[in-house]
């Protein structure tokens, strides 16, 4: 046999490999909506979802898969997975859209992710409150209709000193409210330029007073209001006073302000009330545990303030609420105004309001007990050794497109509470194993999706070409158990 002979005859598999032509379904390969329904492994999904469900979503998918067969796109040997596609289908739409995520972002009480996390005394009182009828607005020992204010209200003015307390849906109601009821009608409100602040969301304090018909009045600069500036803007139409904690900016320098203490003689010598504003809502001395302090309701009505308002969800540790106390004759005013109505709590957050607050009953176990202050002053030494814990099974799930190392890293309160104040903490850094800087950031956006794209996602922060992990916020014990369980499906991502 020639040389030549012998190459051109010679074993197959010297030829290059050739994958077959897949062939495309027509769209009269495709089944009926009733034919698929029939399918016993669709039968199933009927039984367990029920028959709207399920024939809608069939519907969805036959049309897409029709779409891809008139274009010649729909390969025949899919047709045999339509059952489990459509099983896939109904899966996805029936997954909430809101889910449990892990915040490793180093910011405890972070907006985007829910704020304050609720203690377990309170998810229990909703659990059973809310799976049953309950006394919402029934008086038990009476036997008559009740007010739901009056399930929180002794609570509120037992913690507060109060006289009378009214809550509502959230805090920017609290403020609308309280200027509403105390000065609508186009009566004047007097506010220091430098509180004029905007919060998430577009949330402006002079919007906030038209909303509420009422008429602004600025008073002092942007950095300097002095008392003498309240004096002279008071006149006959002015209703009220107001004090705005600037909870989610600072200015420093040359800067100058009125107190609640020195603005609360002005407003009574005017006859005036004084409302101020704390929006982040502390209930106790964040200072006793090494923290920047807060100022708390109680020094804002012995400093003579006649309604306080604050959150339910941030410092304080609840769930989303506006809190309003003060004097009886002012709360009553806020109480009986028609918008109340329109801005009341609903059950769910009540249940979960009362059970928190009565934590602050017992303020020797509120760092065990009530998650956001558990989470504030957890100390760096106990972050750490979790820290060194997790190096290893995250560095091997990682690798080799990611470098681990433990880190100290600086965190945040949040929630526009204290802006520039960072909490110490400690985490790991990841970093793309590459040549140089170029895909760097590319890098690390495919590790923030599939992070995010886990079973339980996992939220982080990228920093200084880095994605820091702060661990702050990941409890020892389960919550840590339930991070190491996303590794496997991470290093699945990450090929």
């Amino acid at each position: 046999m020639k040389p030549e002979a012998s190459m051109v005859h010679g074993p197959k598999a010297s030829l290059p490999a050739t994958r077959p032509a897949l062939t495309p379904a027509a769209p009269k390969d495709l089944p009926s909506v009733d034919r698929l329904l029939r399918d016993p492994a669709v039968a199933l999904l009927v039984a367990a979802h029920g028959h709207a469900l399920v024939a809608a979503q069939a519907r969805e998918l036959l049309d897409a898969w029709r779409a891809e067969a008139l274009q010649g796109q729909l390969p025949k040997e899919r047709l045999d997975g339509i059952a489990q596609a459509l099983r896939e289908r109904c899966d996805a739409r029936l997954t909430p859209r809101m889910r449990r995520v892990i915040n490793l972002t180093g910011t405890v009480l972070h907006t985007n992710l829910g704020r304050a996390l609720l203690a377990d005394a309170a998810l229990q009182q909703v659990l059973a409150c809310m799976g049953s009828p309950n006394n919402l607005e029934f008086d038990l020992a009476q036997g008559a209709r009740g007010d739901r204010d009056s399930l929180v209200e002794d609570l509120l003015c037992e913690i507060t000193g109060a006289e009378a307390a009214t809550v509502v849906n959230n805090n920017a109601a609290a403020v609308l409210l309280g200027i509403a009821a105390l000065a609508g009608g186009g009566r004047e409100v007097i506010v220091s330029r430098g509180e004029l602040v905007e919060i998430g969301g577009a949330f402006r304090m002079p919007d906030v007073m038209a909303a509420a018909g009422a008429k602004l009045v600025e008073v002092g600069t942007t950095n300097r209001t002095h008392p003498k500036d309240y004096e002279a803007a008071i006149g006959p139409a002015t209703a009220l006073l107001v004090k705005v904690h600037t909870s989610n900016y600072a200015i420093q320098g040359f800067t100058s302000s009125v107190d609640e203490a020195t603005l609360a003689p002005i407003a009574k010598a005017h006859g005036l009330p004084l409302m101020t504003d704390l929006g982040s809502g502390s209930l106790v001395d964040l200072a006793q545990w090494g923290l920047p302090a807060e100022p708390l309701p109680q020094q804002m009505l012995k400093d003579g303030c006649d309604v306080v308002t604050f959150s339910g969800d941030k410092l304080l540790g609840g769930p989303q609420a506006g809190l309003i106390v003060g004097t009886r004759e002012h709360i009553q005013r806020i109480r009986k105004f028609p918008m109340k109505r329109a801005l009341r709590l609903s059950k769910l957050p009540l249940a979960a309001l009362e059970a928190t607050l009565r934590l602050y009953l017992k303020p020797d176990r509120l760092t065990q007990d009530l998650p956001t202050l558990r989470h504030l002053t957890r100390p760096v030494a106990h972050i750490e050794a979790q820290a060194a814990r997790l190096l290893g099974p995250l560095r091997q799930a990682v690798a080799p497109r990611f470098e681990v190392r433990a880190a100290s890293m600086r965190g945040q309160i949040g929630s526009g509470s204290l802006p520039v104040e960072t909490l110490p903490s400690a985490g790991l850094a990841l970093a793309p194993v590459l040549p140089g800087k170029r895909g760097m950031g590319r890098a690390l956006d495919d590790l923030q999706a599939a992070l995010r794209s886990l079973p339980l996602p996992i939220v982080a922060r990228v920093q200084a070409d880095e994605l820091w992990m702060d661990l702050r916020c990941l409890d020892e014990g389960p919550r840590e158990a339930e991070f190491l369980a996303q590794l496997p499906s991470l290093a699945e991502a990450l090929r």
